[in-house]
């Protein structure tokens, strides 16, 4: 079987897919980049992956591009996430199997016309909705959002991203937690608007005001960090909340394997975030947002984390308190996370659950999947 994965850039996020593909299909995998990683991932510590061995860079000369389009006709799967459609226009005329790789498509309103909108979503979605074109969904909400505009019925899958898994033993993991005192707890994100960190800011001084025994470390760079440094000074914080970074990946996983408690406060602009998979995978008890796209997908509240409400009165401080105060409780979430990352949600059981469903398709039967990855969305 010869399987081809088109994106913009090749990143660590969607590394450990590639090899788990290579160790189950060998070199039938291909990863195609359509353009070079922007110097701006460089900078914040990602590495330049264009020479993995599995990659097909077409941007990089005529030769790479012909390969590219070659690949994208003559494969006997095709997944593309954000890379032109030139890439598949023939396989899809000949009506050959493809997935589509998209997080939700309307970040902001689903009811507001647009005419510019309408026609792109034609043009890649609606047409196909009989062709043998199926959708894996990088988001809870990408199926709603293919339902709302009539396409790929019955043909929507939960998918993700499936960032490296770091393989520590849970009880080693749990060493570093904290076993008594002051709670860890980890903010990891861009400063930037759809991120929220005024929400850390909030929930701090609530915590405070309670007199509970707790440190907010906030990691990461962006536009607004200088303006949250100076309020977190000014608010006389500066005891409870610290600012890191930035890392590099690997040295962020071992920020979160010390972290108690993981908080993910982005609004519904957040695509995937493939951080909540590190989080759970470092066995933190993670406080997400509900709109987000991974947190319908990954976390069954009370079980393995806390879904919070952004609309709700106080939701997130009381989310938090939960699990400073209640020790039991919070273990069991950071065990029940670890074991949903290391279990279900990884490059390895998506692959293979990936093949299954391929099969299951190109027999016209059923997958069985009802949860997790190539499940119904």
């Amino acid at each position: 079987m010869t399987i081809t994965f088109f994106s913009n850039f090749l990143l660590h996020h969607q590394t450990p897919f590639c090899k788990a593909m290579i160790r189950q299909i060998g070199d039938g995998f291909r990863f195609v980049a359509t353009k070079p990683i922007p110097e701006e991932r460089l900078e914040m510590g990602y590495e330049n992956m264009e020479d993995a061995p599995y990659a097909v860079n077409a941007y990089r000369d005529e030769d790479s591009y012909k390969e590219a389009m070659r690949l994208g006709d003559e494969s006997d799967v095709v997944i593309i996430g954000s890379a032109p459609d030139v890439f598949i226009k023939k396989r899809l005329a000949e009506n050959k199997l493809t997935f589509r790789y998209s997080e939700r498509f309307f970040k902001k309103f689903r009811w507001r016309f647009d005419p510019r909108v309408w026609r792109m979503r034609y043009q890649k979605d609606i047409r196909y909705r009989s062709k043998n074109l199926h959708m894996l969904c990088a988001s809870a909400y990408t199926a709603p959002d293919c339902r709302f505009i009539f396409s790929y019925p019955n043909k929507t899958y939960q998918w993700g991203y499936f960032p490296e898994i770091k393989e520590v033993p849970y009880d080693a993991l749990r060493e570093q937690k904290t076993q008594d005192g002051r709670i860890n707890i980890i903010w990891v994100s861009r400063f930037i608007k759809l991120k929220h960190p005024e929400e850390i800011i909030r929930l701090a001084k609530q915590l405070k005001k309670d007199r509970l025994d707790f440190h907010i470390e906030m990691l990461g760079i962006g536009e607004l960090r200088n303006q949250y440094e100076r309020i977190v000074a000014d608010e006389g914080l500066s005891d409870w909340i610290s600012f890191t970074g930035p890392y590099a990946p690997f040295e962020v996983l071992e920020h979160m394997q010390k972290a108690d408690i993981f908080l993910f406060t982005s609004d519904k602009n957040e695509g995937w975030g493939a951080v909540m998979n590190e989080a759970m995978s470092s066995a933190c008890a993670v406080v997400a947002c509900r709109e987000i796209g991974s947190v319908p997908f990954l976390i069954t509240h009370g079980e393995n984390g806390l879904i919070y409400d952004k609309h709700g009165s106080n939701s997130l401080y009381h989310n938090v308190k939960s699990l400073i105060q209640d020790k039991t409780f919070r273990e069991r979430l950071q065990k029940n996370a670890y074991d949903t990352i290391n279990n279900v949600w990884n490059a390895d059981t998506a692959t293979e659950r990936l093949l299954h469903l391929i099969n299951c398709i190109q027999k016209g039967t059923p997958s069985g999947y009802t949860s997790g990855p190539c499940s119904r969305a």
